[in-house]
């Protein structure tokens, strides 16, 4: 009987949200709620399991942790790309990594909460409410409003395309953007700095890699409207958190939030829980329960197959 590990089930649901009877014959499983970061413990929890079960990339395999885990054989991703992964390591221990599909929905509808929560002052107005008082401050409509996308991909484009039915003109910018790209998706083409500037809200899908890390600091952020929003619900590091903190704290722009971060779960001392007119949410994009049923059955279908010899959807 080989045995798996089902990591960061932080809302207790895995169980619930697949058929895992389907391995019960083959398979011994073990759901693991909480979250660890520190090598030495991840290696004594994670040892004895041949199949590891991970929700992408909360916990990270790098080549330390990869190579310290020898009986490990199978280690399945939700989504068919995890950055927090050493496909390499992986290979060179002899272990198949795995992935599933995603669904990209999720996450703009959240990009949209998001941005009418800011809009509307929606927690601030809730909190005066439950407080004993009612309206104390004004939001702002969508409506007419410039949409700056930085990152025309599927989420993107995706967003911009529900953006023109709230009445948004929507302007695009990434490194390799092309105006025949933009034509397609119906919305504008501009330079990084033109984005920033002209942008009533500002809303973030480019992934992380070294042309965009740390894409939205000191610099970028001059340029900005003071009453301009901007979200990100891509990466943390994407946007470099003091400097954010800074421009809130400063005035410089009206309000951002946030569902990403370059440290997660977010420690109780980090400075973005102290700053002003700041929204955060703990990584919701994609949890939902209908990407979690996708990602565990296709689990159990990738495990299934290699348990029978045969391997499918590989990363490495």
């Amino acid at each position: 009987m080989k045995k798996m590990a089902v990591l960061d089930d932080y809302s207790g649901a895995a169980a619930s949200l697949a058929p895992w009877s389907k391995l019960a014959e083959r398979v011994e499983i073990d759901f693991f709620h909480d979250h660890r970061t520190d090598i030495d413990e991840l290696v004594s929890r994670l040892e004895p399991y041949q199949i590891i079960c991970a929700m992408r990339e909360r916990t990270v395999f790098s080549a330390q942790l990869i190579d310290r885990l020898p009986n490990l054989r199978h280690l399945f991703t939700s989504g068919m790309r995890n950055a927090a992964i050493d496909l390499e390591a992986a290979t060179r221990n002899g272990i198949v990594v795995s992935g599933s599909p995603t669904l990209s929905y999720p996450t703009v509808e959240l990009t949209f909460g998001l941005m009418l929560a800011l809009a509307r002052d929606v927690v601030g107005q809730s909190g005066s409410l439950r407080d004993g008082g009612w309206q104390t401050a004004l939001g702002v409509s969508l409506h007419n409003k410039t949409l700056g996308i930085i990152g025309l991909g599927r989420l993107g484009s995706a967003v911009a395309h529900i953006a023109a039915a709230f009445g948004m003109e929507v302007i695009a910018w990434s490194r390799n953007l092309t105006e025949e790209k933009c034509a397609q998706e119906g919305v504008e083409l501009r330079s990084f700095e033109a984005l920033m500037a002209e942008s009533d809200v500002i809303s973030i899908h480019v992934k992380l890699g070294e042309g965009s890390r740390g894409l939205i600091n000191e610099q970028a952020l001059a340029h900005i409207k003071r009453t301009a929003l901007l979200i990100n619900t891509s990466r943390g590091e994407v946007v470099n958190d003091q400097d954010l903190v800074a421009a809130l704290s400063e005035g410089r722009l009206l309000g951002a939030a946030l569902d990403v971060f370059d440290q997660e779960p977010l420690p109780a001392d980090h400075p973005l829980l102290a700053a002003p007119r700041l929204l955060l949410t703990p990584h919701l994009g994609y949890s939902v329960e209908e990407n979690f049923r996708l990602f565990f059955e296709q689990a159990i279908e990738n495990i299934s197959a290699w348990l029978g010899g045969e391997i499918i959807n590989r990363l490495n």
